[in-house]
This record gives structure tokens, sequence and C-alpha cells, in this order.
């Protein structure tokens, strides 16, 4: 059924009209990140500056560990991603292809775990990292934020594994490889774009965390993720909004740009599951 004129032209205008709405955000943190304190205070509001402050972007350089808390986050999320994608493709292809009485029931456990809040497992965690000494230590971060990716990674690689062939599996274990071989060289080269799909949400959701950064780190910079670090640019009484803003442009950055290069690996992975 085709379009009319009029259908299409108000489809456009929806599309347009979302996309600016999604992202004016980030325009206006680009923007607040380059006015002055005093334009940010001026009603009503300038949506650019009269003059770019491009010496607030050098100021937070100058002035805090941003690098630093980038490599930290970096070595985290990379680290949770690793971690997590081992345990949910391993959990996730055992659900898919083993039956088992009560598979069922401990793949729905699995999934209630992603149901508590983070919060919640905070108090646990960090009894049990002071008793074995990582308290301070971006391990501590790796191993809590694994808790909270694997449930959901899991089904979500439950879900894709369920539209492979088993036959693949089959043809190659009549050739001669182990049901781990198997998996490894036929499974897995199938299922790449699954496999990134959760690798990107493994890594946005380790990369934006902030409470367990807050919890499981001490209060030296050096040690801090970018999340915990924006924190330090408010000040008691007096906040420069420019500069909070211009240290989160250094911290959207990196995912903005994974996106843009990931993106089509994250649309396939989210949309083979109906093509198959």
């Amino acid at each position: 059924m085709r379009r009319t004129l009029t259908q299409s032209l108000w489809l456009y205008c929806a599309v347009i009209l979302t996309c600016a709405f999604l992202i004016f955000p980030v325009y206006w943190l680009v923007v607040t990140a380059l006015s002055t304190s005093l334009e940010l205070k001026q009603l009503p509001p300038h949506f650019w500056p009269d003059v770019v402050q491009w010496e607030t972007l050098q100021k937070v350089l100058a002035t805090r560990p941003i690098p630093l808390w980038l490599w930290n986050s970096t070595i985290t999320a990379l680290g949770a991603v690793l971690l997590s994608m081992v345990v949910s493709v391993l959990a996730g292809y055992s659900l898919s292809r083993f039956s088992v009485r009560g598979s069922h029931s401990l793949g729905l456990f699995i999934l209630t775990a992603k149901m508590l809040p983070a919060t919640l497992l905070v108090i646990p965690l960090f009894g049990i990292f002071r008793q074995v000494g990582l308290i301070g230590s971006l391990w501590s971060l790796i191993i809590a934020h694994a808790t909270l990716i694997i449930p959901f990674s899991t089904w979500m690689l439950k879900g894709y594994f369920d539209t492979i062939p088993r036959e693949l599996e089959q043809a190659a274990m009549v050739d001669g490889c182990s049901p781990m071989s198997a998996m490894v060289r036929v499974v897995l080269p199938v299922a790449t774009p699954g496999l990134a799909a959760t690798a990107l949400y493994a890594f946005v959701l380790s990369w934006s965390d902030y409470a367990y950064a807050r919890t499981f780190l001490t209060n030296e910079q050096n040690a801090w993720t970018a999340n915990l670090g924006i924190t330090t640019l408010k000040g008691e009484y007096v906040t420069d909004w420019n500069e909070v803003a211009a240290a989160s442009l250094f911290v959207a950055a990196p995912i903005i740009l994974i996106y843009l290069f990931l993106e089509r690996f994250l649309v396939g992975g989210l949309t083979a599951g109906a093509e198959k």
C-alpha cells in the first residue's frame, strides 16, 4: 500500500521532530560547555554562545585528570564486557541447546536477578570485596558490573542462539568436532551480530555506572572512573555548569563514537532473530 503525499509529509515531520527531541540534549550539552557562566544565567536562554569558549575545555583538562578517568572507565568497561560475555555465551548456549529438567525455571531465576535494583546488591558486594581486599580496586567494579550485565545478556544471547539451526552443529560434529568446538567454530561466527549487540549493551551499562564506583573506590582521584570524577566539579556553594558540561562531553564522546561505528551490528543483532 503506497502512502499519499500527505501521509508522507506527516511521517517525515514526525521523524524530524523525534530526532530533534532526541538530539537536543546533546546539542544543549555542547552549548553549555562552550558558553560563559553569565550566558547560562540569562533569560531568554542563548541557543548558541556569542563567543565560543574553547578555554573551558582546556581548563577542565588542565585542572582534572580527565584522560586518567577515561582510561579507568575504559579498563573497567572492557573487563566487565569480557567477563560477562564469557559467562553469558556459555550460559545462553546451555539454556538454548540443553533441555534438562528445571532448565526453564533456572532461566527465569537468572532473569529475575536482572530485576533486582543495583542498590540492593551494594551492601553484600561491599562486604565480600572488603573481605577479599578488593575495595579501591577496579576489579571490584568489573565484578560488580558483571553481576548486573550477565542476567540480561544471558537471555539476550539465548534468544539469538535459538534462531540458529541445530543442524549446523550436528553437521560439524559429524565432521569430527566436539560440542564445544562446534559452538566455537560454527555457532559463534554465525552469532556475530548478536554478540556485538550484547557486548555493546554491556559496555554502555558499565560505562554509565556511578553508584558502584562511588561505593567501591577510594577518595584518591587517580582511582576514579569518569562518571565519579565529574561529580567533583560540583561546588559546595557555586557550580560552574559550563565546566561540568565540558567534562561530560569528554565522557560522552567515546560512547557516541562507539555507536557510530557499531550501530549496524547493534541493529543487526536486535533484528536478526525476526529475520531468521
